[in-house]
């Protein structure tokens, strides 16, 4: 199959949108996009499109910065970048056109 991987970078994954971490209203809005996978993966530190720096520290992890990233057919990717466009926060996204498939079975059987 061919479409597209959606990476969104998130300099600090305590901000809240409509009462929800900015990582569970991305896997919201992800859901109801159609998209049904995701990956999120928790930066060490990151520097935000500002020059700010952000890093995960012992006692406080509010400011980890955090990817998340989809895969999905090319509508259902321009389905929730529209979707993140009207949700109104800031975020940094790449977009790159893949070829993905799944291989073997549920199981291994």
């Amino acid at each position: 199959m061919k479409g597209s991987q959606l990476t969104i970078y998130a300099a600090n994954q305590s901000h809240r949108v409509k009462h929800m971490t900015v990582v569970e209203w991305l896997l919201h809005e992800a859901k109801e996009a159609g998209i049904v996978g995701a990956t999120v993966v928790e930066v060490a530190e990151g520097v935000d499109a500002k020059g700010r720096y952000h890093a995960a520290r012992f006692f406080e992890l509010t400011d980890q910065p955090v990817a998340v990233t989809l895969i999905g057919e090319d509508e259902r990717i321009d389905g929730m970048l529209a979707r993140l466009r009207a949700g109104g926060i800031r975020l940094f996204y790449t977009r790159t056109p893949i070829e993905y498939e799944t291989l073997g079975t549920v199981g291994g059987q």
